[in-house]
């Protein structure tokens, strides 16, 4: 859930390592930190907040080196204070990042107190930079030491690590979070993103479990897990630095919004240009893996669940096919029964969710060999684990509230969907056809969507002032409105919940008087009836109905009843539509509340810790 950058090169990197953290702030911003080496001293500047007051200390400090690292943290062992903050030192000769978490920092901490060593801070991080030092007090040189290091710890890291004993190499390693190594010419770099360094680089090597990596101004050799040097593919990255780059937008989260006519158009394009649902779109063995299949098992996390729950809808209504959809961080803790004929399905914006690679690695110790990842950054670890991939192309997504990610997972998810029904035999040829119709126009129909924006907006004035918020939704659409909920707590901190609209007088309608605002979905399906008897509850109680529908659903505003009208009913899609008025109305109500709207307190981006 941290940053990590490092560098060497002929020139001075501080300027590097500061613009990489500031591109990889979505991933912590609690407090950031460099630590270069100087000559002959390590030298370290951290400060709590942003990496804009860690970079003017930096500058007034006279920070200059062609060897450094930096990190970005999301706190979790200790508080967030400049003692905890990275990069952790080692009687001042030897500097580390880390993200990740250390289960066994305990004990390793008492061992290492036993050996002489003081602990300035409460992270777990600390204990790798004094047991590397530990083992080159032994005689080992930078290399070996982090690479013995490593073998005494339990849990998730990714680390980079200087030394001023060794002023010309820079030390990488990685296990169960991602990290990277960047190549230029007579330079060469480390980072948790390739973002971070896209500013000197495209040509990438991504690290593998268990693999450490020597980084010189003049070469990089990795080794794996048993220390045996091994080649690892190298990567042309093709994110576009405009990409990470606000542009006319006053936030991420508004940019990435606005980018999802797009996003939904890379992302079926292959779906287009085939003008079929075809196997090949999730991989060469895909039609061997999914032909026969019983069953589909989703496991994600956060909004990608959220996703899978949408999905469950189609797959079953369309496949015929038994789908259940469960929170990741559960499924693996419990004593799941396996059927080998059920495709695991992972689905993770960044593909390196740590609860979600640990349910996968689950799944598959269980006898599940039949595993599909949906995912938008190629190559991360997740999809690297799965038989099958599908990649959403919805580009870089910065904004820590996912967006583009969302819909562009329920269009692959769609897609999947239509596959399993045309291998099934449970397809006709018309009904590709239309399901074909419904995506083609389906980036249209969002863009009429994100018209609605000044009608949101003033919505949202009205949220503004609000503390708590219901959402409602039946059948496809309840995941909707559980995604509108997370999204309006995540960046307003308006404490929101979501039901499906018939549980309401089952418990949460106690919770409605005038004071609580209820958004409504609610698209001229099958249960549009139903749902307006459940806005009924609302209004004799005295509560404040916000229904998202659309042109066909023949009602309108009235008294306490507010109605948003989306373009005309979009069908077996209209689930994805739907998302983007929840989607704006989170936003502007942190607008109106004046909250941090891509960076929300507590929260990051990539989520590779448990």
């Amino acid at each position: 859930m941290c940053g990590i950058v490092g560098a060497i090169a002929d020139r001075d990197v501080v300027p590097v390592l500061i613009e990489g953290l500031k591109r990889l702030e979505y991933r912590g911003y609690d407090s950031a930190g460099i630590a270069v080496l100087d000559g002959e001293q390590v030298r370290r500047v951290r400060r709590t907040g942003r990496v804009s007051e860690m970079e003017t200390a930096a500058q007034s400090e006279g920070f200059h080196a062609r060897l450094g690292i930096g990190h970005t943290r999301w706190a979790t062992h200790g508080g967030v204070t400049e003692a905890n903050a990275h990069p952790h030192v080692s009687f001042g000769e030897l500097a580390v990042v880390h993200n990740g978490i250390i289960e066994n920092h305990d004990e390793q901490r008492e061992a290492l107190r036993a050996r002489g060593y003081d602990f300035e801070s409460q992270t777990d991080t600390e204990v790798i930079a004094h047991l590397i030092h530990f083992h080159q007090s032994q005689g080992a040189d930078l290399l070996a030491a982090v690479q013995k290091a490593v073998h005494e710890l339990v849990g998730a890291y990714a680390i980079a690590v200087v030394s001023k004993r060794e002023p010309g190499r820079l030390i990488a390693a990685r296990m169960g979070c991602p990290l990277l190594v960047g190549l230029g010419e007579g330079e060469n770099f480390i980072a948790s993103d390739v973002s971070a360094i896209l500013q000197a680089t495209r040509q990438v090597i991504f690290l593998e479990e268990g693999d450490t990596a020597e980084v010189t101004r003049e070469s990089v050799r990795v080794f794996d897990a048993s220390g045996v040097a091994i080649e690892r593919e190298v990567h042309v990255s093709d994110v576009s630095l405009a990409s990470l780059e606000l542009g006319p937008y006053r936030h991420f989260m508004q940019k990435e919004i606005h980018e999802q006519p797009r996003a939904i158009a890379d992302t079926i394009e292959a779906v287009m240009d085939a003008n079929a649902f075809n196997a090949l779109l999730f991989g060469a063995d895909a039609e061997n893996v999914l032909r026969d299949v019983e069953g589909v098992q989703i496991l994600a996390c956060g909004t990608s669940y959220y996703a899978g729950l949408t999905a469950r809808y189609w797959i079953e209504a369309i496949s015929g096919l038994p789908c259940s959809v469960e929170i990741a961080s559960e499924y693996r803790y419990r004593k799941a029964v396996a059927n080998p004929k059920h495709l695991i399905v992972t689905i993770s914006q960044s593909g390196e969710t740590l609860d979600t690679m640990e349910a996968l690695k689950y799944a598959k110790s269980l006898g599940h060999d039949r595993t599909l990842s949906i995912c938008n950054v190629p190559e991360s670890a997740i999809p690297r684990a799965s038989r099958l991939v599908y990649y959403t192309r919805a580009g870089a997504e910065i904004g820590v509230a996912s967006t583009k990610a969302f819909t562009t997972q329920l269009v692959a998810l769609f897609t999947l969907a239509a596959t399993l029904a045309k291998l099934q035999n449970r397809l006709s040829v018309e009904q590709e056809g239309q399901y074909l119709d419904a995506l083609r126009f389906l980036p249209g129909s969002v863009q009429h969507a994100l018209n609605l924006e000044p009608q949101v907006t003033a919505w949202a004035e009205r949220f503004a002032p609000k503390q708590h918020a219901l959402f409602l939704g039946r059948g496809v659409h309840y995941p909707i409105a559980l995604e509108g909920a997370l999204k309006l707590k995540e960046i307003s901190y308006i404490h929101a919940e979501a039901y499906p609209a018939g549980e309401l007088k089952h418990g949460p309608l106690a919770l409605v008087d005038a004071a609580m605002p209820v958004v409504v979905i609610a698209p001229n399906d099958t249960l549009l009836e139903k749902v307006k008897s459940n806005m009924q509850e609302v209004r004799a109680r005295g509560g404040e109905l916000f229904v998202f529908t659309d042109e066909d659903s023949q009602f309108g505003p009235s008294e306490g009843v507010h109605v948003i009208r989306a373009p005309r009913h979009v069908g077996v899609l209209s689930p994805v539509v739907h998302a983007i008025p929840v989607q704006l109305l989170a936003y502007h109500a942190a607008l109106a509340r004046g909250t941090d709207v891509d960076k929300p307190r507590n929260l990051a981006k990539s989520v590779t810790v448990e």
